[in-house]
């Protein structure tokens, strides 16, 4: 039997519960959890503003070491640190074919599985996006599973599984970050500490972090911001004052709110780039004019984990690590157990904190 976090319901709270694993299948692998953190997907599937299949364990980003193999799986052997892949690539479809591995049509495919059963009364459960990583093991497909490069550790590494390949690919794939450029980030949480290290790593010079929480100053300069804005209805002029009245060349939006949205857009030059990171509900509608569009010049983008490969970004990611230019455990504000997790969401609602680890 195995402890995990239970969503029984959409809008439900969620339940400590014991679970029961199979033993791995063909191509399965079984996987003792080190760490798990807490993300704000997990709280919009909570809540309904993303879909999954009910009862189900949630959790996406973790590490932890591999306890048994199924029949065909040869990447990885028991007792090797792993990463987890909540969004693997199928390599067949449209995407994947162009490269776009990120936009795979199939990578949520295995969260309609039922993967295990809750012990009291064998009732099914789904594996939230597809790795189950808040319970003390999970089974997952071998495709979930990424090997971890040495020297990095297994517990903070759970963190490349989801904010450090969301941020660092917003910076250095969706928006393309040069060396001399002026950032700024809106929401300064997990993902959006990870992006202030990422652009500093790309050598942006002014990099702006924004939040509605003057408490996070501190946290956002040691990630590599250089300057901090609370955020209010004259954020954009702000910014525009700290830049000689241009407006910064890249904005990332971290927070998934249609103000927030369009305030990052209005913070860009002329010509500038914004990249949505942040994850809004259906009712956050964001509404240009034709005229503007045309005479501003700039771009707005979405971006998926990232615009992130991870089999191949994270051995770069690892790289930065060893050399210490990223710092996984300076994004960790809070170290829970499962029980935690309740709490870490009303923190992300309140706007507290950086990234909430889970570790078991």
């Amino acid at each position: 039997m195995v402890r995990a976090a239970v969503l029984p319901a959409v809008g439900a709270p969620l339940e400590i519960a014991e679970i029961d694993l199979p033993d791995p299948g063909p191509g399965q692998v079984r996987i003792r959890l080190a760490a798990a953190g807490v993300c704000h997907s997990d709280l919009s599937l909570t809540n309904g503003t993303m879909r999954v299949p009910v009862p189900a364990v949630l959790g996406h980003e973790g590490a932890g070491t591999v306890v048994t193999v199924g029949e065909g799986v040869t990447h990885v052997s028991p007792g090797d640190p792993v990463i987890l892949n909540w969004a693997p690539s199928c390599g067949t479809c449209h995407a994947c074919t162009l490269g776009e591995v990120w936009l795979c049509a199939n990578a949520l495919n295995g969260a309609a599985d039922v993967y295990a059963h809750r012990t009291s009364d064998g009732s099914d459960l789904h594996p939230g996006l597809n790795v189950a990583a808040f319970a003390e093991e999970t089974v997952v497909s071998a495709s979930c599973v990424l090997p971890l490069p040495d020297g990095i550790p297994l517990t903070d590494a759970a963190l490349l599984g989801c904010a450090v390949l969301t941020g660092y690919g917003a910076i250095h794939h969706s928006a393309q970050v040069r060396e001399g450029e002026t950032v700024a980030v809106f929401g300064v949480g997990g993902v959006g500490l990870a992006t202030l290290q990422s652009a500093r790593i790309a050598g942006a010079t002014t990099i702006i972090a924004v939040d509605v929480s003057p408490e996070k100053e501190e946290l956002a300069r040691a990630a590599g911001a250089t300057d901090y804005v609370v955020a209010s209805e004259n954020t954009a002029r702000e910014i525009r004052a700290l830049t000689g009245k241009q407006g910064v060349d890249v904005a990332v939006e971290c927070v998934g709110r249609a103000v927030t949205i369009r305030t990052a857009w209005e913070s860009t030059r002329r010509g500038g780039r914004t990249t949505v990171v942040g994850i809004g509900g259906k009712d956050q509608q964001v509404t240009f004019n034709a005229l503007e569009l045309f005479h501003w010049g700039r771009t707005l983008s979405g971006c998926v984990y990232g615009n992130s490969d991870p089999a191949k970004d994270v051995p770069v990611l690892a790289e930065h690590v060893r050399a210490g230019r990223l710092d996984l455990g300076a994004l960790v504000t809070e170290r829970i157990g499962l029980d935690g997790i309740p709490g870490a969401f009303e923190n992300m609602v309140a706007g507290k904190g950086g990234r909430a680890l889970v570790v078991f």
